[in-house]
């Protein structure tokens, strides 16, 4: 049975572009290595946050089904790769688009459309994509096949802002590849941004996860001057947002987490030190967003001596684990490097998080608190490090311990802001 398109990766990127493209009206299929995650859709159970089950429900009664059996591919007009870029031993790793590329190379047949979604450095598509593609299938792109890169711009949590209103950057390795990327997304994105090539729609990518990261570096480092000179640094963004042009708001916090944001400036310094090239700015920006787990410690560990206590066998309660507010992802959370700070410096601790179940650190479980206020109620200190709106903030001004809110939420007699 032909196909309009078959995803491959169905997590955080690949999920909610297949809805979209299933409530659109295009035939799909998913594509994923992972028997639970496909058992999991196939039964009408989501496991991305913002694709709730009932929108999973209505994916199979429109005839969407996942798989792991790449033979799938064939059956497809277009391919789209959405597997996830990480990094191993510090580094970028591929691993997973190489294995994408091959399954898709593998059954490209003849006039199919390709595209690679997934965040990676500029070149990686026509370097690293392409050959994988022509060798294992022997069709040439442009000639027998279309080859694009399309980034993603998923924002997990963000209710206004979804696949279909976002503006989709496409970038093909010939003219006539970006027309059929364009013509692609068109059917289901209400705009479409066609890009020189695919290493400038790759750098806009990097570009716009780089220019979050320097600007949060620098609210953070203000953050920190802001300490040393006793300035209230929230006061200080209350009226630097005020100004109407010129200014971007940004505020600091206890470190830099997510998938993206972390992860994708060094995709960027990666690529530039291949090139012999440096980002200074950048480097720079990384050594400030990284000594902000420490600073979040340092101040904890000022609030305790103001009560004649020590870090030392101190209980500790850190309230929100996840890496952004109202959502239930871990990934590289600031909350890792807070946590092995803190047991390092010999505290006991321990976390409540209404989106999380379970959290380790280097392999240790912490114990997570059954309510907020009994847990408030028995910890030494608390830390406010992701502000959910499960939160409410008059519990927390109220809390008998000290309470360090990294988010500039909460205000009260014990509490204090970085």
């Amino acid at each position: 049975m032909p196909l309009d398109l078959v995803v491959v990766g169905l997590g955080y990127v690949g999920l909610p572009l297949a809805a979209r493209a299933c409530e659109a009206g295009l035939s799909t299929a998913g594509l994923d290595i992972s028997d639970a995650v496909v058992a999991g859709l196939n039964a009408g159970r989501s496991h991305v946050g913002d694709v709730p089950d009932e929108v999973v429900a209505d994916l199979v009664a429109s005839g969407f089904r996942a798989g792991t059996d790449p033979s799938v591919i064939g059956m497809a007009d277009t391919v789209v790769i959405c597997v996830p870029t990480g990094l191993s031993g510090g580094e970028p790793d591929l691993a997973a688009v190489r294995s994408a590329a091959r399954a898709v190379g593998d059954h490209l047949r003849p006039g199919m459309l390709v595209v690679l979604e997934s965040t990676s450095h500029p070149g990686t598509t026509e370097e690293t994509v392409r050959p994988i593609l022509e060798e294992r299938s022997g069709l040439a792109v442009g000639a027998d096949f279309h080859l694009v890169f399309s980034p993603e711009r998923i924002d997990p949590g963000n209710a206004s802002f979804g696949v279909r209103n976002t503006p989709k950057v496409v970038g093909g390795v010939t003219p006539l590849c970006a027309k059929y990327g364009a013509t692609f997304y068109g059917r289901f994105v209400d705009s479409v941004v066609v890009a020189r090539g695919t290493r400038e729609a790759e750098l806009a990518k990097l570009l716009e996860n780089t220019y979050r990261y320097v600007n949060i570096a620098l609210v953070n480092e203000i953050a920190q001057f802001c300490d040393r000179v006793n300035i209230d640094v929230w006061d200080v963004l209350r009226c630097a947002g005020t100004k109407p042009f010129g200014y971007v708001p940004f505020d600091p916090g206890p470190g830099v987490g997510g998938h993206c944001i972390p992860i994708d400036p060094l995709y960027l310094a990666s690529k530039a030190s291949e090139e012999g090239f440096t980002f200074d700015v950048l480097n720079a920006a990384r050594g400030v967003n990284d000594r902000m787990p420490r600073h979040v410690v340092d101040r904890s560990a000022e609030l305790l001596r103001d009560q004649d206590k020590q870090l030392r066998d101190a209980r500790v309660l850190l309230l929100g684990v996840t890496y952004k507010r109202d959502v239930a992802d871990t990934r590289e959370s600031p909350a890792f490097p807070v946590a092995r700070e803190l047991m390092r410096r010999g505290a006991e601790v321990v976390f409540h998080d209404p989106h999380v179940d379970s959290f380790a650190v280097d392999g240790s479980e912490i114990s997570k608190v059954d309510g907020l206020r009994a847990g408030l109620a028995a910890a030494d200190l608390a830390i406010l490090l992701q502000a959910h709106a499960e939160y409410d903030t008059r519990t927390l001004s109220g809390s008998a311990c000290p309470l360090l809110d990294t988010r500039g939420v909460v205000a009260g007699e014990h509490v204090a802001r970085i």
